[in-house]
């Protein structure tokens, strides 16, 4: 099968080839590992990091993962964004940097699972294999270190839109980069004015009613299934929306996004959980902020 998204129809497996050829077993330059006090986490969830978007944060992302070295790292869809390649062709050194800095990872013995979702369909031909030591999968099951068993999914099935009228998805797709080219020229307006970042889509997001109806439908669905399939909980992505709650016994788990949010689900030695919401800073003050959001 061919690489629906890559310009001269390369397969993926000669993309992620060509991503090694490119790596080494070096860590220089700005995304070197610095040393760091902080103990290593047991697992790393991310989705929706959209590289080949010009709203994809990948520097910080780079600099979260420097940051938070894990024995496992989850990527749970919507990493590369396909429909914007489609469209138009973006993909600066630092969303390759992302790429190598995870076969690196993996090749450190980092066991890197990756659940594509909507936007990455193009990968879900290759569920069962592995590429550059990352496990391409269509889901998973994760034990955390207290025992707890969690379904880890992208969640785009559990929305009708996707499912029943991709057009509208595509429609709102194109709305929401708008959104964000919007956004960019506001806050540097903002930032001009000595004000802090601010978030239209997000703001958009909670006041427009039917959105956050939305979204409370999408995870009791994902919940309600998980509860279904004899699991104490699931994490998911798609939504851009972080979020560790319990929903009707169920843990609910959404690791949010790497566009706007900034956030990851992490677990540490022990089987906790919680939300980590990376500041975007310069390299040497950049320091994540830890939500209260936390099951233990």
């Amino acid at each position: 099968m061919r690489n629906a998204w890559a310009p001269d129809g390369g397969s993926a497996d000669h993309w992620v080839g060509t991503a090694l050829e490119h790596d080494d077993d070096h860590d220089d330059g700005p995304e070197a590992e610095a040393p760091d006090s902080r103990p290593r986490l047991r697992t790393v969830f991310i989705s929706d990091v959209h590289l080949g978007t010009p709203g994809c944060q990948a520097k910080a992302l780079l600099a979260f993962l420097k940051a938070h070295p894990s024995d496992r790292l989850y990527l749970i869809g919507d990493i590369i964004d396909g429909w914007q390649l489609r469209r138009r062709w973006f993909w600066p050194q630092s969303h390759n940097d992302v790429v190598q800095k995870v076969l690196r990872r993996a090749r450190k013995g980092c066991k890197v699972i990756y659940v594509p979702g909507n936007h990455d369909e193009f990968a879900r031909h290759f569920v069962g294999h592995k590429f550059g030591g990352v496990d391409v999968v269509e889901d998973a099951i994760h034990t955390t270190a207290d025992g707890r068993k969690l379904w880890v999914l992208h969640g785009d099935h559990f929305d009708g839109v996707i499912q029943y009228a991709k057009w509208l998805a595509y429609l709102g797709d194109n709305l929401y980069e708008l959104t964000l080219r919007l956004n960019t020229h506001l806050n540097s307006l903002r930032a001009r004015l000595g004000l802090p970042y601010w978030s239209l889509s997000q703001y958009l997001k909670h006041r427009v009613k039917s959105a956050l109806n939305y979204v409370l439908r999408f995870e009791g669905a994902v919940a309600a299934e998980a509860r279904k399939r004899g699991l104490d909980g699931v994490v998911c992505g798609h939504i851009h929306r972080a979020e560790m709650r319990d929903i009707d016994g169920t843990l609910y788990c959404n690791d949010g996004d790497w566009v706007e949010s900034l956030t990851a689900l992490v677990e540490h030695q022990d089987g906790r959980l919680q939300i980590v919401q990376w500041q975007a800073q310069p390299a040497k003050a950049a320091r994540p902020a830890i939500t209260p959001q936390a099951v233990t």
